[in-house]
């Protein structure tokens, strides 16, 4: 179902690419737009190993998409500097596939968000946590993405250095 990598030798492994996952702040979430169109939209989230967290306004063109068609891609730059003399970049990324699901149990999502609040906010206390997702509680949805499938790549210049 999932295409191979053509260029063997610059695939990450598993563990690489997990690791750009959780060392990552941010990543581009690509669903099913209106109209079939694309829709990427740059998103903070947490990765709870095998799973990408996700929240959104509980109305919106990213929930409405998810709605429509669960499949979606999540991108992740793990790093990107360009080499002007070389016309390229030392770069490593990541793309997970797979389907998203809208949380709707209380517990669910609230463990979801305390699991995004200790991603970004892992020096604020629980109590503290807890009082803001109680603030946003209202407006709060979660996204559960399973992934299927992960690839990581990595530029030439990367891999010569490695070898």
């Amino acid at each position: 179902m999932f295409r191979e990598m053509r260029r063997k030798r610059q695939e990450l492994s598993r563990e690489e690419a997990e690791k750009i996952l959780r060392e990552g702040t941010s990543g581009v979430l690509a669903v099913e737009g209106d109209g079939g169109y694309p829709y990427a939209v740059p998103l903070s989230y947490a990765w709870d190993g095998g799973k990408l967290l996700f929240h959104c306004a509980r109305s919106g063109h990213k929930l409405d998409a998810v709605k429509r068609n669960p499949k979606a891609s999540f991108c992740v730059i793990g790093q990107d500097r360009v080499i002007p003399d070389e016309y390229t970049t030392a770069y490593r990324s990541v793309i997970a596939f797979g389907r998203i699901r809208i949380l709707t149990e209380d517990q669910e999502i609230r463990d979801a968000a305390e699991r995004l609040g200790l991603r970004y906010a892992p020096h604020h206390t629980k109590e503290r946590r807890d009082q803001e997702i109680n603030k946003e509680w209202s407006r709060l949805c979660m996204l559960e993405m399973n992934v299927e499938h992960l690839t990581g790549k990595e530029g030439l210049s990367l891999l010569k250095e490695r070898e």
